[in-house]
């Protein structure tokens, strides 16, 4: 039987309008907003997001932004935090530089009126600590409300700076011409103006001379997740088509504590933050049994994919309701947890629990992708023009499994370097102009991205095995040979097709990755191997078939950080 192939462009009617800008930012959390505001005032920048500014992941962030702030921590232990936590695939020039960046960030958010919660002694922010940080090191604000505060502090900077804002429009495709020496460049994007109901109202073209893709990750591909319903992997999607590399998709990192609210929840659950067990909860069986320790040094604060891993196994050998969540304890902390964790506390109670004296149900769900789009800390991708921030972006700073809260510092960090480039010095305008893509005849129905996320979480979750990833292929194999001509446009209709894509990127790559590392594991490859360590590529042909790209070399181990040093 043929290869079911995917679409090479999303389906909608003929463009009815254009208009110009010279920045176009797809996305509306930190990475996409601090690159906007870093461009203006020099440049006219049209921020493009298919819903409201803060409908993405970045207000959902609850633990904070990590960074080298205290006098006893330093950058070397920040650096061996992520190398380790990355599981030999990090690269570890970018992990330096970003990890150098990361106090300036911090300052410059301050500076633009962020209001981050004080150490006790009013001296400086406070920090905790999450898994895999041997330090206190993550700035937060209001307790756990810190992605929040990120993303005012950005809207309202952004805004006043001078960034136009198009909400509830739809970034469709990119449009690829070639500069003068015959490489690609980046010319526009297609975009879909959406009604109420996220039906077409209109279709137009947006000419630019910088395309800056930051709409965050894939959560949504599963069907249990901590990711808001608008993390469908658009951006992720759209430079597939366009003829991008996706780099080491088959890391998606599933947090270990995500609200267990009963085995038929779907969608959007209550993520128990990390700063929980850094605050001293622990995870038990539902017998009560501690679950960590012997597993790892740092116990409950071990890296995430350490965690998840064991939380799995345990669910694993438990029978009855053991096999479908545990428990955190932080009933240590009595009446102080719901001063230090308001919106965590707020979301138990609606289900039932009073974390200050009841043990808290949790499970791992999936919550953010390692792998993305191939690109550098400054967003630079092999497309001239085209720069990709934020989640959507793999710059090698998480390698195969990302240390807590580098990802919001990461955002910030790139989304301003991106900004500031372009604000000294635009790309020339192509020789050869892009046209919308050809291809887009077919959608799939906004129904398949349901059997999608049910097959994903089901067979390509935490634990991976042989029988799994080919039942999800022969699924995903299925939506794709039935993806129909007669599906209405629609934000749906484009959200299942792009949902499609970044599943079967992410089951191919799993499914050639013949080892277990960092947050990917394998039932059969249960161990790292040394010939695995690098990095797979993947990419569309022409015809709407993946395939892996040529493999990059072994990756050079690190070299050892010093404590303390």
């Amino acid at each position: 039987m043929a290869t079911a192939r995917l679409p090479t462009a999303l389906a909608c009617p003929p463009a009815t309008w254009e208009r110009s800008a010279d920045v176009v930012v797809l996305g509306s959390g930190a990475a996409g907003l601090a690159a906007g505001l870093a461009a203006r005032p020099e440049r006219s920048v049209l921020l493009i997001t298919k819903d409201v500014l803060s409908a993405g992941s970045t207000a959902w962030a609850q633990g904070g932004l990590a960074a080298v702030l205290d006098p006893e921590d330093t950058l070397e232990e920040h650096v061996r935090d992520t190398l380790e936590a990355g599981a030999g695939l990090c690269d570890e020039g970018v992990v330096r530089d970003l990890v150098a960046a990361a106090p300036v960030a911090i300052r410059q958010l301050v500076s633009l009126g962020a209001r981050f919660d004080p150490a006790a002694d009013g001296v400086g922010p406070a920090l905790t600590r999450e898994g895999g940080h041997s330090r206190n090191r993550i700035v937060h604000s209001q307790g756990d409300k810190s992605g929040a505060e990120v993303q005012r502090t950005l809207d309202q900077a952004a805004i006043a700076a001078g960034v136009e804002v198009l909400e509830h429009a739809f970034g469709l495709d990119l449009m690829v011409g070639r500069d003068g020496a015959g490489h690609r460049q980046v010319t526009g994007v297609r975009v879909a103006l959406l009604d109420g109901d996220g039906l077409a109202v209109s279709i137009g073209v947006v000419h630019a001379r910088a395309v800056i893709v930051a709409t965050g990750g894939f959560g949504q591909v599963f069907a249990s997740t901590s990711n808001p319903p608008a993390v469908t992997g658009d951006g992720v999607a759209m430079c597939l088509r366009a003829g991008l590399a996706l780099r080491d998709v088959e890391f998606v990192q599933f947090h270990p504590t995500v609200l267990w609210l009963g085995a038929e929840a779907r969608g959007q659950q209550p993520l128990i933050s990390e700063a929980v067990r850094g605050e001293g909860a622990v995870l038990r069986t539902i017998e009560g049994e501690r679950i960590m320790p012997g597993v790892h040094p740092l116990e409950d604060m071990a890296p995430r994919d350490v965690v998840a891993a064991a939380i799995s196994a345990t669910m694993a050998r438990s029978a009855g309701a053991g096999r479908d969540h545990v428990m955190l304890d932080a009933t240590h902390m009595g009446a102080r947890f719901s001063e230090r964790f308001p919106t965590i506390t707020e979301a138990c109670l609606k289900a039932g629990i009073d974390p200050a004296k009841d043990w808290i149900p949790v499970a791992p769900a999936a919550h953010y992708a390692c792998g993305g789009v191939a690109a550098d800390l400054h967003g630079r991708t092999d497309t001239v023009g085209l720069y990709v921030v934020g989640e959507a972006a793999c710059t090698g700073l998480h390698g195969a499994n990302r240390l807590a809260s580098n990802s919001l510092t990461e955002s910030v960090v790139g989304g301003i370097r991106v900004g500031n480039a372009l604000s000294d010095a635009l790309p020339r305008p192509a020789a050869h102009a892009g046209r919308p893509p050809a291809g887009g005849d077919a959608l799939c129905r906004p129904d398949d991205a349901t059997v999608v996320r049910s097959a994903m979480s089901r067979h390509v979750g935490v634990m991976r095995t042989p029988a799994g990833l080919d039942e999800a292929r022969a699924v995903l194999d299925g939506v794709a040979a039935s993806i129909r001509t007669d599906v209405p446009p629609s934000r749906q209709a484009w959200e299942a097709t792009n949902i499609l894509a970044v599943a079967r990127s992410i089951v191919l790559t799993a499914g050639a990755r013949e080892e277990s590392r960092g947050c990917h594991r394998r039932t059969d490859f249960p161990v790292p191997r040394e010939e695995w360590r690098r990095h797979l590529y993947l990419g569309m042909k022409a015809r709407g078939t993946l395939g892996l790209r040529a493999p990059a070399a072994t990756i050079p181990p690190s070299a050892p950080a010093a404590a303390g040093a």
